[in-house]
């Protein structure tokens, strides 16, 4: 019988900083160069999932 090993846990000043990155006007740029404006607009975003059509038949 196999044993699971725990995940291992990082302490804080262990951890590094994931820096984002967003496409703003058909470029990326990261994150932590927006001004609060910038950034409350990118978090008022709304993300969906576009879906196929499913064809019709017609009669």
């Amino acid at each position: 019988m196999a044993t699971v090993k725990p995940h291992p846990v990082l302490k804080d000043e262990h951890r590094q900083r994931c820096e984002i990155w967003t496409r703003v006007m058909g470029y990326h740029r990261p994150m932590s160069s927006f001004n609060t404006g910038k950034k409350g607009e990118f978090f008022e975003r709304t993300y969906f999932t576009e879906s196929a059509i499913q064809p019709q038949n017609h009669a």
